[in-house]
């Protein structure tokens, strides 16, 4: 099964985080599973490193690349269809990039990791 992970599963995958669910780290560490970073996630990271709302144990331009290499994580594209669906969305979620990253997981029926349960109200399948 393909898998998104939201922004803060990601950071707290790769960081060990306690906060990460028992049900979210066996669903990524899952082998039949395929865990998908999308860009968005990649560019809110980068946003917030910029303005000093994030900090990492490395770099941004090192642990990203490094941390999708080392755990087999793939890119999920942003797709036009992605943006187009975004206009189409109820605000029930203000945040601009989980509401992308809700679109992904619409549009790719693709479930998410995420803690955020403000997803529910779009119908995505969500893993937590």
């Amino acid at each position: 099964m393909r898998l998104l992970l939201d922004t803060h599963t990601f950071l707290w995958f790769i960081n060990g985080d306690q906060k990460l669910s028992p049900a979210a780290r066996n669903a990524i560490q899952d082998p039949t599973n395929e865990s998908h970073v999308s860009i968005a996630s990649v560019w809110e990271m980068a946003i917030k490193v910029s303005i000093g709302k994030l900090g990492l144990a490395q770099p941004f331009p090192m642990i990203v690349p490094h941390e999708l290499k080392r755990n087999g994580f793939r890119l999920f594209p942003i797709e036009l269809s992605h943006c187009v669906m975004v206009s189409s969305l109820p605000f029930h979620h203000r945040d601009p990039f989980d509401r992308l990253l809700i679109a992904q997981s619409l549009a790719g029926r693709t479930p998410i990791v995420s803690a955020d349960a403000a997803f529910d109200a779009y119908g995505v399948v969500r893993i937590w």
